[in-house]
């Protein structure tokens, strides 16, 4: 499997050999979307909280005594029954929503993700995005020039989920020169996660060959 190299100038300057294994997986939907919504409930923060009787302010004075009064025997105005009491099989912020995610299932998951957008023409190999200083404007021509390849028309003018950027390093200024945008993000290729991938409509992948290595270690195990 061979694909083109761009510059940021969407000039072919090279082509770059892709192995089968990380890029022509074959589809399987059910098993990426139960990754997908794994990896959505293990980033899950519970938030919903109700205050069972013993969390409510009040109701440590007996209301009335045991007996002699004709009314209900009471202990408290905070039980469940009356008004300003706590709450009965409420929701409570000590929940976990986590689900656990086999290693093998994860990087499959990331394989089949990686080869959807290959087939669907929505990846694209960068030589480098060559930033020296952190510079929005470059950002932005930089998606300019790009969007001239065939197919990535929409990278410079799509408003949400325009593009994920996976480098093979590091890269300070790279990183603060998207950062303004918040339909582009930035990451390096040894973060890249299946739900990342799906969400942004287009994937760049700078500096292939050492982009393709981190991949080929984390897939291919």
């Amino acid at each position: 499997m061979k694909t083109p190299i761009y510059d940021i100038k969407s000039k072919a300057v090279g082509e770059i050999e892709l192995p089968e294994s990380i890029f022509g997986a074959k589809r399987n939907d059910v098993l990426l979307n139960q990754v997908i919504l794994a990896m959505r409930a293990n980033a899950r923060t519970p938030v919903a909280h109700t205050k069972g009787r013993g969390e409510v302010r009040g109701g440590g004075k007996k209301p009335w005594k045991q007996k002699g009064t004709g009314r209900a025997r009471h202990g408290s105005t905070r039980s469940p029954i009356w008004r300003g009491g706590g709450t009965t099989h409420g929701p409570l912020k000590e929940r976990d929503f986590s689900q656990k995610i086999n290693k093998k299932t994860r990087s499959k998951a990331l394989a089949i993700a990686l080869s959807d957008k290959f087939r669907s023409g929505k990846m694209i190999f960068v030589n480098e995005l060559p930033f020296k200083l952190p510079k929005t404007k470059d950002a932005k021509a930089a998606l300019i020039g790009l969007s001239k390849v065939k197919g990535f028309e929409e990278l410079a003018v799509r408003r949400n989920n325009a593009a994920l950027i996976l480098t093979g390093g590091h890269h300070q200024a790279l990183v603060k020169s998207f950062n303004n945008m918040s339909n582009v993000l930035v990451d390096e290729v040894r973060n890249a996660n299946p739900l990342d991938i799906m969400k942004y409509r287009y994937v760049l992948v700078v500096e292939p060959e050492a982009s393709v290595k981190v991949l080929a270690s984390r897939i291919e195990k």
